[in-house]
């Protein structure tokens, strides 16, 4: 090798050996800070995860300020959220008033958050296995932009995960890794911190190899970054493959006993296993206690220089799994305690690992604190260098321009998931810009939740072109599905899991790429459930979507009670981030999902959550748009009272016949009865409980659209309320002004049945709704 090559490449390493050290004293300062030396005023254990940053730290160190490009992008293992901020702490990104905050109020969060955190963070995590997986779906969504000309090949990056081994348990893994080879994946890498270690105990050692076989299978390359140079150096030695044997052998649990037992424990284990082979003994004495445990611990996982060559190795766009073996709290006085998940240096334990690194009392936080002048100046410009040190801010992406007005479906009967697709058609034939931004995708229910008609017009998306076999063949079919990199519509295997963190990627394409897309996600109502993790993953990071579920609720009938949805309004009303809409008609519907793109893409908007209906119910003759204006408020008069009326039907979405049947016949007995369509129970509750919160946090006091809607009524006036779904979505509306409710849904899984029996022994049915009005009136 060149001798000047060579220089610098030991320069390379040796400056990222003490940015390792930097980044390892960093991030337990700072979890030490917050549970030792900062006022706890509540007197509960802060947390946080030295031994688990510790065991990432030098694979962190290799990746940022090696092997990190600019168009790369990494989700950090939730554990080793303190390193990351350590990293943009030497960078000039985190400040020192967060570091100090760390696990408080505006300081650094638990876990790294898009949303939470003040520094770049590409991908939340948290829960666990999520933030490995959004990185495959994120680089299929890449190669979608690629094929769609929005972004250029030679910028395409890698997706990174750095996960915790026991993120292999978590079967979202597996999920994922299905889906992409289906995908022809590319251009991901996952970094497995193999400690072997979790939060309850080590892993099972049949696992040995496993992984690597599961991964091949699926077409990616394995790599195994085992041993160290150092190891490696002493196995080339006379004794040293004997001892290699005995590594490759030793249990997961013994290795980490004597791990934290230390050299002499290493040395007395040794030597009564393979002392009497040759030349190991000799070997053995080579080292004092000291350096035997420097070398007994020196796994591929800790060795930079092991580290770099990995990543070297792997410049194509073949998606590789590094295993790297690490130790759980290396380099700390915890390393290999089976406890050490939770476990945390005492201050006696921080003073001497202070003292050993040269730092003053006082000097702490100094970012290059025990090193002199020269060796400070030297790391500062090694790391102002490296390529981590020029990502730009995350672009803001240009708006996709949407109609004013999206064209309603004509029909005296509809159904809105029926609608829905129409409107998708008919947005798919015109020329608008919104059409072509448009990505749709579905876990294997695209013909049964009416995306059909969009992809039979717009394709599906396959950056390699697959002929459809049957239309080539002339087989009749309503499905003219061809695969191609113009398609629009990314097909998934029936995995909700992995249909909410594809949607989650979709979502994020503005931030992540510069250029927006506006996913739209359909999938069986009731099966939200089944995903619910994943979505609560990609509202958290504020991706922007649209996801319609459908067919919902009781309505399914035939289907019966596992395809039945009972809470999922109150999902849509409790999730963060989520929009929930729930339309009787289909200009309702037409408007929503008009005020559904516009609101994507705000700054201050969310994702968008539409419940649709297969019931086919008469539409309503409509003689101006005054309605639509209260409609996306959550809610308008479909009958407006008379002034003072003493009672009102509310309902919402697919029972609409049965709320207008036995609103005209309350007509006859409670004069002037007014009959309320509340089209978001989300945005109503949302108002109200703003208007409260403001009394206490300074903001204006103003009506909520709730209470305006309700103003109509006398005070004290009765509410009947009825959806299909919870009944709680709507009961709470008598809590706004005072009045009584008597509240009908569905509050017990359901049955086969056809509708007009399921309605009324599930009380959604016109008599139920009068029987509660007498309820109201009648007391009985």
């Amino acid at each position: 090798m060149d001798s000047t090559i060579s220089h610098s490449r030991h320069d390379t390493v040796s400056a990222l050996e003490h940015l390792e050290t930097r980044l390892l004293w960093l991030s337990s300062w700072m979890i030490h800070n917050a549970n030792h030396i900062r006022p706890k005023r509540d007197g509960l254990k802060v947390g946080g995860h030295q031994a688990s940053c510790s065991s990432l730290t030098a694979v962190m160190t290799a990746l940022y300020f090696y092997a990190l490009r600019p168009q790369d992008k990494v989700a950090v293992k939730p554990h080793a959220g303190p390193v990351l901020h350590a990293i943009h702490y030497l960078l000039g990104n985190q400040t020192l008033e967060r570091m100090q905050k760390f696990r408080g109020l505006n300081g650094v969060q638990s876990y790294p958050s898009r949303t939470k955190d003040k520094i770049p963070v590409d991908f939340s995590t948290g829960s666990v296995g999520l933030g490995v997986a959004v990185t495959a779906f994120s680089s299929l969504v890449q190669d979608y932009l690629i094929a769609h000309g929005q972004v250029k090949e030679e910028n395409a990056g890698r997706m990174i995960a750095l996960m915790g081994d026991a993120e292999l348990d978590e079967g979202n893994i597996y999920e994922c890794l299905i889906e992409g080879y289906k995908h022809d994946l590319r251009n991901c890498w996952w970094i497995v911190d193999y400690n072997r270690q979790s939060l309850d105990a080590t892993t099972a050692d049949r696992m040995f190899r496993r992984f690597d076989d599961i991964f091949e299978t699926c077409g990616w390359r394995v790599v195994t970054l085992k041993y160290g140079k150092m190891q490696q150096a002493a196995f080339a030695r006379p004794g040293g493959r004997a001892l290699e044997e005995w590594i490759d052998n030793c249990p997961n649990a013994e290795f980490a006993a004597l791990t934290y037992q230390g050299g002499a424990a290493w040395r007395e284990r040794l030597t009564a296993d393979i002392g009497k082979k040759p030349n190991v003994r000799k070997l053995l004495d080579s080292f004092d206690d000291e350096a035997l445990a420097r070398l007994m611990t020196n796994l591929g996982g800790h060795c930079i220089e092991t580290l770099i060559d990995a990543f070297d190795g792997a410049q194509d766009d073949r998606p590789t799994l590094f295993i790297a073996y690490t130790v759980k709290g290396h380099g700390l006085p915890l390393a290999g305690h089976k406890d050490n998940h939770s476990g945390m240096m005492n201050p006696s334990q921080m003073d001497q690992f202070r003292a050993s690194l040269g730092i003053k009392e006082g000097e702490e936080w100094e970012p290059w604190g025990g090193l002199g002048d020269n060796a400070s100046a030297e790391l500062k410009a090694f790391v102002a260098g490296s390529p981590v040190a020029k990502v730009k801010p995350e672009p803001v992406a240009p708006a996709v321009p949407v109609p004013a007005r999206l064209p309603t479906p004509e029909g005296a009967d509809q159904s809105t998931q029926a609608a829905f697709g129409r409107i998708l058609l008919d947005l798919a034939k015109s020329g608008e810009e919104l059409a072509d931004r448009i990505v749709t995708t579905a876990p294997d229910v695209t013909q049964t939740t009416n995306l059909g008609a969009f992809v039979n017009q717009r394709g599906l998306f396959r950056r390699q072109e697959l002929a459809d076999v049957f239309h080539k063949a002339k087989i009749p079919s309503a499905q003219k599905w061809t695969q191609h990199a113009a398609g629009q519509h990314i097909e998934l295997g029936i995995a909700e899991n992995n249909f909410f963190i594809m949607l989650a990627s979709l979502g994020l394409a503005a931030p992540h790429f510069g250029t927006r897309l506006l996913p739209v996600g359909t999938v069986y109502d009731p099966f939200i459930a089944r995903g619910l993790d994943a979505l609560n993953y990609g509202c958290y990071s504020d991706s922007r979507f649209l996801l319609v579920g459908t067919p919902s609720g009781l309505t399914l009938a035939a289907e019966g009670g596992a395809h039945q949805s009972i809470n999922t309004p109150l999902i849509g009303m409790g999730q963060p981030n989520l929009t929930y809409f729930e339309p009787a008609f289909a200009d309702e519907l037409a408007a929503m999902m008009r005020w559904a793109f516009d609101h994507m893409q705000q700054p201050d908007g969310s994702s968008v959550y539409l419940r649709l209906s297969t019931r086919s119910i008469p539409q309503i003759v409509r003689h101006d748009d005054g309605w639509e204006v209260d409609a996306l408020k959550g809610g308008y008069w479909l009958r407006r009272p008379a002034e003072g009326a003493e009672a009102a039907v509310v309902f919402t979405g697919v029972v609409a016949p049965e709320a207008m049947a036995a609103w005209e016949q309350l007509a006859e007995d409670i004069p002037g009865i007014g009959l309320l369509n509340v089209t978001s129970p989300d945005l109503l509750h949302r108002g109200w409980s703003a208007r409260r919160a403001a009394r206490w946090s300074g903001g204006a006091v103003t009506p909520c659209h709730a209470e305006m809607l309700l103003s109509a009524l006398a005070p004290g006036a009765g509410l009947v309320t009825v959806l299909d779904g919870s009944p709680g979505a709507l009961s709470w509306l008598g809590g706004v002004k005072g009045m009584r409710v008597s509240p009908l849904g569905t509050d017990s899984f359901g049955q086969t049945g056809d509708l007009p029996d399921l309605y009324h022994a599930y009380r959604l049915d016109s008599d139920a709704i009068v029987e509660a009005a007498a309820e109201l009136f009648l007391g009985n």
